[in-house]
């Protein structure tokens, strides 16, 4: 799993998630392309990423509405273009914490 440069356009959930913290998703993924931890939007962390077979997939918080301490575990979802590709992202995830 990479960072992409492709479009994560069209993307949407799909039941994958996993519970981590942000600082260790910050080692694994490397950092969010959308940071605003202030609780004021749906998403406080966004990434975009690709599978090892360059399906492009999302990483995000959804509706926490606070601010999220470094450390602090929660339920992250992943979104993707099907159920495949997001259950695909959550074992290249998971294999990496």
């Amino acid at each position: 799993m990479k960072k992409t440069t492709k479009s994560a356009g069209g993307t949407s959930f799909h039941d994958s998630t996993f519970d981590c913290s942000v600082s260790t998703l910050r080692k694994v993924l490397g950092e969010p392309v959308y940071e605003c931890n202030d609780g004021s939007d749906k998403t406080n962390f966004d990434w975009e990423m690709e599978t090892d077979n360059g399906d492009v997939f999302t990483v995000y918080d959804w509706k926490e509405y606070r601010a999220l301490k470094e450390d602090e575990i929660i339920q992250w979802h992943i979104g993707g273009m099907s159920k495949q590709i997001t259950e695909q992202a959550k074992h290249e995830i998971e294999s990496g914490l």
